[in-house]
């Protein structure tokens, strides 16, 4: 079941993220961030363990963006990826959003969402407010993907 996040989540999504991070699927999170933008996460449990996580915070006007997206790996191949993406959509539509992206390593699986590739210069706030800060940049192998909501 797909639901906001709450109170009880932030240390089960930050060691989820933390652990993909290690396989080099995504950047670290640290427990604070997590705490600071728990509004933004979604999360998939089944038998109240949590299984999947998502965030989508608002970027810049009508630009959000999906990151911290997450399964644990016993669960990958069930399309839980697929239904977390979805429900930040959803999100998406219902605030208004014109545009989401994404900045990823695993490009098919967002393509199948209608993500397409976008120059990383095309979104001036996320350099300006996140990459400046990040021990990848200005080298970052991540690749930008945007869509229409």
């Amino acid at each position: 079941m797909i639901e906001k996040a709450s109170l009880d989540d932030p240390r089960a999504i930050c060691a989820l993220v933390n652990y993909c991070a290690d396989k080099q699927l995504m950047l670290p999170r640290s427990l604070s961030d997590i705490y600071v933008a728990l509004r933004d996460f979604f999360v998939y449990r089944e038998g109240g363990e949590l299984l999947g996580c998502a965030a989508l915070p608002v970027s810049w006007e009508a630009l959000g963006e999906i990151r911290s997206l997450a399964v644990v790996e016993e669960a990958q191949g069930r399309g839980i990826g697929g239904k977390l993406v979805e429900s930040c959509l959803q999100e998406a539509r219902e605030l208004g959003m014109k545009r989401v992206f994404v900045l990823t390593y695993i490009l098919e699986f967002f393509r199948k969402f209608g993500f397409e590739p976008c120059p990383k210069e095309e979104l001036p706030h996320k350099i300006w407010r996140d990459c400046l800060g990040c021990p990848k940049f200005p080298n970052c192998d991540e690749v930008a993907l945007i869509r229409e909501v």
